[in-house]
């Protein structure tokens, strides 16, 4: 009888823990509150705030007479007693490590206009259509015929190059750690590295190749305006850019550049074309490539992304290839006008800059041409970029065989290799130089 009571009372507990976890009915489940310029960026200037956000004056400012009893005198925490306010302490002498800065208001450099500002941790809500709409260009699916051209020339391959290619797989995957998987911060990087190595081979073969420099960790700066009220900016450190000492050509013909007069840009209303930008008050209206005058090689030609990061933090791919071409503009206008001065025109000799992402087994390419810095109005000349989305170098890694019955079934390696995609990123390396 005594195992039926504690059976029946842990049933009766169990059964009311259900009860009290269970929603009440007529009450909405209350999430999180939805994502809408209100939330994102505050109330409109002169609208009040909910109660729930108001500040609360303290007591003795509501009732200025009514003494406030603290706990300083005991000098220990007594919880029914108010908290003491003390001056702040001057140690009266200069501590580097806690150092208060001054009010953005006081800083030099702060403006009542703000800016928006695009950096490489910026993951934009709506990838690609956000990118074209804030620099004013036109979309093309799928890589410019010259690029495809360098590509389906037999000459312009290596020798024994899926093999080679393969090798690099396999070196950043399977040969380089112990790891039964090896992370993505590790492989990423490396992978990368090899096939940059396999492009640098052809330069006994393409003496122009030797005329290029890799520049890492440096810092490029562009600032333009869309529509007079939007004041937009790209900065920062970005992916590993290979400079040339002789700018890429034009991609497209005048023809093609004048026909993208009657493109109309795509909008995305009512979400802002500045949601998820970082928006700030202290700046500097800076256009700055980064290398000092008189670098000689001071031509953009190929950006290179990595995305290692795990899962939390990294780029999904429409967000990674809106961030390729976010830069991709920023490191043309920024040559742009160091060329052709600050003044909004449309340029005789377009800026090309490539752009190539990969997260380790899907690669992105993209070719943009900036043909105008008039970016105020959105009729004119457009700028143009190709792209090539989610190119699949491989689908999948064993790491271990299949074993059944004693018997090695399936062999760890490579499965599904996809010789074409190498032949694209050799094609826009090798472009400027064939």
């Amino acid at each position: 009888m005594a195992g039926l009571h504690r059976s029946a009372g842990g049933a009766l507990r169990s059964w009311g823990l259900r009860g009290l976890h269970r929603d009440k009915p007529g009450r909405a489940h209350r999430g999180p509150l939805p994502r809408t310029p209100w939330t994102t960026r505050g109330p409109p200037s002169g609208a009040p705030l909910p109660r729930a956000l108001q500040e609360k004056q303290p007591v003795q400012e509501q009732i200025p007479e009514l003494d406030q009893i603290t706990y300083a005198d005991k000098q220990y925490f007594v919880p029914w007693l108010a908290k003491p306010r003390f001056p702040p302490w001057e140690r009266g002498w200069h501590d580097p490590h806690r150092l208060r800065g001054p009010r953005y208001e006081e800083m030099p450099l702060y403006k009542e206009r703000g800016c928006y500002v695009c950096h490489q941790r910026v993951k934009m809500l709506e990838g690609v259509r956000q990118a074209l709409w804030l620099t004013k260009t036109k979309l093309i699916e799928g890589l410019p015929p010259k690029v495809l051209s360098i590509m389906d020339e037999p000459a312009n391959q290596l020798e024994n190059q899926d093999e080679r290619v393969q090798n690099a797989i396999s070196h950043a995957r399977l040969w380089e750690t112990t790891e039964l998987i090896p992370g993505r911060e590790n492989y990423c990087p490396m992978l990368l590295e090899d096939l940059l190595h396999l492009c640098r081979t052809m330069t006994c073969k393409y003496p122009a190749l030797s005329k290029r420099m890799l520049a890492r960790d440096y810092r490029v700066a562009a600032t333009w305006e869309r529509e007079p009220s939007i004041l937009l900016q790209v900065r920062g450190m970005n992916g590993i850019l290979l400079n040339a000492s002789n700018p890429l050509l034009p991609v497209a013909s005048k023809d093609e550049i004048l026909a993208t007069e009657n493109h109309v840009l795509e909008t995305f209303h009512p979400i802002s074309p500045t949601i998820d930008l970082q928006e700030v008050n202290v700046y500097k209206e800076l256009n700055d490539t980064g290398f000092r005058e008189g670098y000689p090689y001071s031509h953009p030609h190929t950006l290179y992304f990595v995305e290692s990061a795990k899962r939390p933090a990294r780029f999904r791919p429409e967000q990674l290839r809106a961030k390729m071409l976010m830069f991709a503009f920023g490191n043309a206008l920024a040559k742009a006008k160091i060329l052709y001065g600050d003044e909004p025109k449309v340029l005789e000799h377009p800026i090309v800059v490539q752009s190539i992402g990969t997260e380790g087994r899907i690669f992105q390419f993209m070719v943009f041409q900036l043909n105008t810095t008039d970016l105020i109005s959105s009729d004119g000349v457009k700028n143009l970029v190709w792209i090539d989305s989610d190119q699949y170098m491989y689908d999948y890694i064993r790491y271990r065989p299949k074993i059944k019955q004693k018997v090695v079934t399936v062999p760890p390696g490579i499965y599904g290799y996809q010789p074409d995609l190498f032949k694209k990123f050799l094609a826009l390396y090798l472009n400027g130089a064939v």
